[in-house]
C-alpha cells in the first residue's frame, strides 16, 4: 500500500487533495467567523439621549441602530390632534395611550406616545384637557424613539374607528391640519407625561446575542468536505492497488495453466 502511495501519479493527487481541502478548511473558518462576529455584542450607547435629526430623518426608513434610542426634539404640540390607541399593556396591566402629534423644529411630523391610562375615561378625559387648554409654545422632547407600528384593520364586530397601533401611515389620516408634510415612519414614547397619565414603560432594548447556526452548520459541511477530499485520494489509491493485485493474481493463473 506505501509503495502504490509514494508512486509520483499518486503524490501528486495526494498533494491535489490536500489542496483541495485546505481550501474547504478555509471557507469553514471564513463561515466560523461569521457566526462568531453575528453573535458579537455591539454595545449602543441608548440611554444618552441624541438630538432627533441625527438619528433619524423623515421619510424614510428606521434603521436597527436608531430603534430604541433615546432622543430629544425641540418642537411644539400640534393641538387637537390627540388619538387614543387601545390595549396597551403598562405593568403587565391593559390600558390606553394617548398619543400626540408634534412637529419639530424643522418642521417633520411625529407621533409621540404622552402616556398611559388604565381606562379610558381617565385617558379621554386627559385628551379633552388637552384639547381645552393646548398647550403652545416651544418644547424640547425627550423620549425613546421607537418604529411605527403596522396598522391593523378593525374588529368587523367592534368600533371601526378603534386604533390598537401607533402607526404613523394611519395617524396622519386623522391629523386636522396634515397635508403632505414630511413625517417620520416612527414614534417616540415620552419621557414624562401630562398630568393625569402614567409615564408608559420604555424598557432599554434588549440585545440580540444568538450565534448564526446557519453558518455554524456550513463550517461543518466544508470541514466534511476537507475531510471527503483526501479520503476520496485514499480509496482511489486502495482501488488501484487492489486492481493490481487482480491483474496479477489473474497473470499467474493463467501461466500456471499453461
Amino acid at each position: 500500500m506505501i509503495k502504490m502511495m509514494v508512486r509520483p501519479r499518486w503524490v501528486a493527487a495526494l498533494l491535489l487533495a490536500l489542496g483541495v481541502a485546505a481550501a474547504f478548511a478555509l471557507l469553514g473558518h471564513w463561515q466560523l467567523e461569521r457566526a462568531i462576529e453575528s453573535g458579537v455584542v455591539v454595545e449602543r450607547s441608548t440611554e444618552q439621549a441624541q438630538p432627533l435629526a441625527e438619528v433619524a430623518q423623515p421619510d424614510g426608513g428606521v434603521t436597527q441602530v436608531a430603534t430604541g434610542q433615546m432622543v430629544t426634539a425641540d418642537g411644539t404640540w400640534v393641538a387637537g390632534d390627540e388619538t387614543l390607541i387601545t390595549t396597551r399593556i403598562n405593568g403587565g396591566i391593559q390600558g390606553f395611550w394617548v398619543v400626540s402629534h408634534f412637529q419639530t423644529e424643522a418642521s417633520a411630523s411625529i407621533a409621540v406616545a404622552r402616556g398611559w391610562a388604565p381606562d379610558q375615561a381617565a385617558a379621554e378625559a386627559v385628551i379633552a384637557a388637552l384639547q381645552d387648554a393646548p398647550e403652545t409654545g416651544p418644547v424640547t422632547l425627550t423620549g425613546r424613539f421607537l418604529t411605527g407600528e403596522a396598522p391593523e384593520l378593525p374588529d368587523p364586530d367592534g368600533d371601526s374607528m378603534e386604533l390598537t397601533k401607533v402607526a404613523p401611515s394611519a395617524l396622519i389620516n386623522l391629523w386636522a391640519d396634515f397635508t403632505d408634510g414630511s413625517v417620520y415612519s416612527a414614534y417616540i414614547v415620552d419621557a414624562a407625561a401630562p398630568a393625569g397619565l402614567d409615564v408608559i414603560d420604555s424598557p432599554v432594548p434588549e440585545v440580540d446575542q444568538s450565534l448564526n447556526w446557519l453558518n455554524i452548520f456550513y463550517a461543518i459541511e466544508w470541514v466534511v468536505f476537507a475531510g471527503f477530499a483526501v479520503f476520496l485520494w485514499y480509496r482511489l489509491v486502495r482501488d488501484a492497488l487492489e486492481r493490481e493485485q487482480e491483474d496479477a493474481e489473474a497473470a499467474e493463473a493463467v501461466s500456471v495453466h499453461t
